[in-house]
C-alpha cells in the first residue's frame, strides 16, 4: 500500500485513481492552482473531469489532507504539507510562493495581543516581496 492510499484511508476516503493523481501532482508541484492541477491531473488520466478534480479537491482539502491557500488578489493555491502551522513568501511580480518555517518551539505567532476568546490553532502570515529571479529584472529595481 502506498503512502497515499493509507493517508486516503486514514480518513475514511475510498482510494481512487483521480485521488492519487491529485496527491502526487501537489506532491510534486505545491502551491499550484486548481487549473494546473487539472492539466497535471490529465497528463495521467486524461479522461478525468474538472468537476472530479474540484470534487476531489474539496475533499482532501475537507479531511485535512490537503491545505487551500490563497494570498490576497491570487488564486486558491493547494498544497500537502499540512498541520505544522508554516507560513508563505509571495513574489509580487511573478506570483511565485514558497514555504517559511513558523518559529521553531513555541509559535509566537499563535498568542494573538487579543483573541476576544477565540481559541487560536493557526496563524495564517504572507510575506510579500520580490523572488530573486524578479528581483534581479532590472525592471523590478
Amino acid at each position: 500500500m502506498s503512502d497515499f492510499e493509507a493517508q486516503l484511508r486514514a480518513v475514511s476516503l475510498r482510494v481512487t485513481r483521480p485521488r492519487l493523481a491529485v496527491l502526487a501532482a501537489l506532491r510534486d508541484h505545491p502551491h499550484v492552482d486548481t487549473e494546473t492541477v487539472i492539466a497535471l491531473v490529465r497528463a495521467e488520466l486524461p479522461s478525468v473531469s474538472h468537476q472530479a478534480v474540484y470534487d476531489v479537491l474539496r475533499a482532501l482539502t475537507e479531511t485535512g489532507l490537503v491545505r487551500r491557500i490563497q494570498p490576497a488578489g491570487a488564486l486558491a493555491r493547494y498544497e500537502t504539507r499540512v498541520g505544522d502551522n508554516h507560513h508563505h513568501v509571495v513574489c509580487r511580480s511573478c506570483g511565485a510562493i514558497e514555504d517559511i518555517d513558523c518559529a521553531v518551539g513555541h509559535a509566537p505567532c499563535l498568542t494573538a495581543s487579543g483573541d476576544h476568546g477565540f481559541v487560536v490553532d493557526e496563524a495564517e502570515v504572507v510575506f510579500w516581496g520580490l523572488c530573486p529571479g524578479c528581483a534581479a529584472e532590472p525592471s523590478q529595481r
